[in-house]
């Protein structure tokens, strides 16, 4: 791995917040994701799981964790099964990790080799009554691949039909969405790297690059910065192609007076970042641009005032969305009749901004989180307001990645990166 070790006390921690939520006399397993094929040989890049990393740190294919904290041995409380390494190995892929390495890695001291894991899930299975498998339940999951997790599911409840099934899921939901210290500083870390390559960026845009090669750039700093890279596919969406909201082609020209927006996080420990900045291609904003652009810098900064412990989601919205009328009203882009004859469940504001302000992150980019409960402080949520014209030939979106405080408004872990309109001209003609 690229990135520095982390303690093992996190995954310790995590593990007995997990076991303390089980039912009695119950045990819960996670796998690691699979390799995917592409074709022939290759393979994309391996991504772990982030439920057992969560609950691990191993960042490892075929590894299994299992969790019995009632199981009579003590020893089999918490397994961690693992590939086991061979010279073979670890002379074509390297060194997998060792049962040494393992219990460094993530604290769990009972570790068996793969081939071994029927016999003792047989053993443990004979002395529990619930199993709690691992869905993936998110709100935007749309998954058409059989997963790993899946396919063991799958085995589990043929091997052994007459045990009850509870769901990991709703308890990693709460649990993956409140963010340990630990944590919150390896996302600091990711939007530090994200920095270092906005900052990069800013000094390399000028009329006439490619929108790949703002990519590219950023992707040096990413890989420089003990990175993997991006933490999602990159947006970089110069003049009309930032009204397309999931532009990821990044294949045009830039133009002189035109407007690029940039959606891009680094990585960093498998925990992302999540950035949006809107630059002008020349270096400096036309009138109108500025005024757009002021305009949802101003939305951006009264709606992360909102968000503190107590304040629901769906609410929250709500008001951003009237934030977002006064602004569009006072831009000239909607008047009083568009606002009073407005359908209540398409308000008039969504003409130009069309998707929601916030949203989990963490692990994953829309990390875990129940949006039906109040918000809690060490969530870290993205704010990211947006107002797209494509009649005039430009988009503007700016997103922050913020934690929320127990009092006071949220810390915001980019405050370093630049987004007042004069400080980036600023940047960008000195």
């Amino acid at each position: 791995m690229k990135y520095h070790s982390i303690s093992k006390e996190l995954f310790i921690k995590n593990r007995k917040n997990f076991a303390s939520k089980m039912k009695a006399n119950s045990l819960a397993v996670f796998n690691s994701n699979d390799i995917y094929p592409i074709s022939a040989d290759s393979t994309m890049p391996f991504e772990q799981h982030r439920d057992i990393f969560y609950l691990s740190g191993v960042d490892q294919e075929e590894s299994i964790l299992v969790l019995f904290p009632d199981c009579p041995k003590e020893k089999h409380q918490e397994i961690l099964f693992l590939k086991e390494t061979n010279e073979h190995i670890a002379i074509w892929e390297g060194e997998k990790l060792t049962k040494e390495k393992a219990f460094e890695t993530s604290g769990v001291k009972t570790i068996y080799w793969l081939q071994d894991m029927e016999k003792i899930m047989f053993e443990i299975m004979t002395q529990c009554d619930t199993v709690y498998v691992n869905t993936n339940e998110h709100y935007r999951a749309n998954v058409e691949t059989e997963t790993r997790e899946d396919r063991f599911t799958k085995w589990l409840k043929n091997k052994y039909p007459a045990h009850s099934v509870a769901k990991s899921n709703p308890i990693l939901q709460r649990l993956r969405s409140v963010k340990d210290a630990i944590e919150i500083e390896l996302i600091q870390q990711a939007c530090n790297i994200t920095e270092k390559g906005f900052r990069r960026i800013l000094n390399f845009v000028k009329p006439k690059v490619w929108e790949y090669n703002i990519e590219a750039e950023f992707m040096h700093e990413f890989l420089n910065n003990r990175s993997k890279g991006f933490a999602y596919t990159p947006i970089v969406a110069s003049g009309n192609n930032a009204n397309v909201l999931h532009y990821i082609e990044n294949n045009q020209q830039c133009k002189s007076g035109d407007l690029i927006l940039m959606d891009v996080g680094a990585e960093y420990a498998n925990y992302s970042s999540d950035m949006t900045r809107t630059i002008p291609v020349s270096g400096k904003f036309s009138k109108r641009q500025k005024a757009v652009y002021n305009a949802v810098n101003r939305v951006k900064n009264e709606a992360t005032k909102m968000l503190i412990p107590g304040t629901d989601w769906a609410a929250y919205h709500i008001e951003v969305g009237k934030i977002m009328t006064n602004e569009l009203l006072g831009l000239g882009l909607l008047d009083k009749a568009d606002v009073q004859n407005e359908n209540a469940n398409w308000p008039a504001y969504k003409k130009y901004f069309m998707h929601g302000t916030s949203h989990h992150m963490g692990l994953d980019t829309h990390d875990y989180g129940i949006l039906t409960e109040p918000m809690q402080a060490n969530m870290v949520f993205t704010v990211e307001p947006g107002i797209y014209i494509p009649d005039e030939g430009f988009g503007i979106r700016l997103e922050d990645d913020v934690v929320i405080q127990e009092k006071g408004e949220p810390f915001n872990l980019m405050r370093n990166i630049p987004i007042e309109a004069d400080e980036i001209e600023e940047i960008m003609n000195s």
